[in-house]
């Protein structure tokens, strides 16, 4: 029953639109996926969750082999791409936000957010400053008020040293309550497990975390969201959490999944892979695909992807010299 459902949910989501390949000229040839870090985790994630969802809903026929590339989070990968194979239409690369922080901080070498083609997105998840059900901060106003009155108060932890995506969320909600993110009390973990773990045993009282890992504890009453870092209120679980905006911070924090190509890649390579990810946004079977990686919609494509990679990274290339992760002649 479920695979007659799928077929029919293929063949609906094939009439959607012609296939854009032979219209372009170009239809990949053993086409490869690059997760920039070992098997599992987000980079892994976004490769395998596409590539099956591309060729499993008919969206590109030539099936695409995912390979990890681990070294520097990123940096081994856009290394490779620039050096071995700046030109090569028939690779994507998968990146996130944390790619846009490393390329800001300087952490890929000479390369930046210029050396690449910026294709699109698969979805998102989404920063949440967490607090334990029984802490004294009932809102985001109490957090920035205890800050703004002493920020080595309030002692908070995530994944990641200093300079790091988790820390970085801190860092926002520190500069939308004019403090100095330098003079948070910052205690950082090996992920986001341990960092939670620190919460609720009361070693740490905030945890800017990301939506999906805090989700157990959220339904299970264990925790507390006193906002989430997202443009909208999130849908389920999450929709009677406030966001940072709703309460006067002006602090967002999208953790994007999505892929570049090659910068020499040619513009009939780049407009097939940009079609390929806007027909799996419009295909009635990715929904459930998506869901079930633990992703929220976040559908950018082309241009528009593009305009974001760059803005966001200027912005952490900017943040990071306030605070003095970067000194400011880089």
């Amino acid at each position: 029953m479920h695979r007659r459902h799928l077929l029919a949910a293929t063949l609906a989501g094939a009439a959607l639109a012609p296939r854009p390949a032979s219209a372009q000229g170009f239809t990949p040839q053993n086409p490869e996926c690059i997760a920039p870090a070992a098997p599992g985790g987000g980079f892994d994630l976004t490769c395998r969750t596409t590539a099956r969802a591309l060729n499993e809903l008919g969206i590109v026929g030539p099936a695409i082999r995912t390979q990890n590339m681990p070294g520097g989070i990123g940096a081994v990968a856009i290394n490779h791409i620039n050096a071995q194979r700046r030109a090569d239409p028939n690779v994507i690369v998968a990146v996130s936000t944390g790619s846009w922080v490393n390329l800001a901080q300087g952490r890929f070498g000479r390369w930046t957010e210029n050396d690449v083609r910026w294709l699109g997105t698969i979805g998102a998840d989404f920063g949440v400053i967490a607090v334990r059900r029984d802490s004294r901060f009932q809102n985001l106003a109490d957090l920035v008020n205890a800050i703004k009155q002493d920020p080595g108060s309030v002692p908070m932890g995530a994944g990641g040293a200093v300079g790091s995506q988790d820390w970085t969320k801190a860092a926002l909600i520190a500069r939308g309550a004019g403090v100095d993110p330098r003079r948070l009390r910052y205690v950082p973990f090996e992920g986001g497990g341990q960092a939670m773990a620190a919460l609720l045993g009361g070693h740490i009282q905030v945890f800017p975390g990301d939506a999906t890992e805090v989700r157990g504890q959220l339904e299970a009453n264990e925790i507390r969201l006193l906002a989430v870092l997202a443009p909208n209120r999130l849908p389920g679980a999450f929709q009677n959490v406030p966001t940072a905006r709703e309460q006067g911070v002006d602090a967002e924090w999208t953790i994007v999944r999505g892929f570049y190509i090659p910068p020499g890649a040619p513009d009939a390579a780049y407009n097939y892979w940009v079609d390929a990810l806007r027909r799996l946004y419009a295909h009635p079977g990715w929904p459930a695909i998506r869901d079930g990686a633990g992703l929220f919609e976040f559908n950018m494509a082309g241009r528009e992807f593009e305009e974001l990679a760059k803005r966001r990274t200027a912005e952490y290339r900017a943040l990071a010299r306030e605070v003095g992760v970067i000194q400011q002649q880089n």
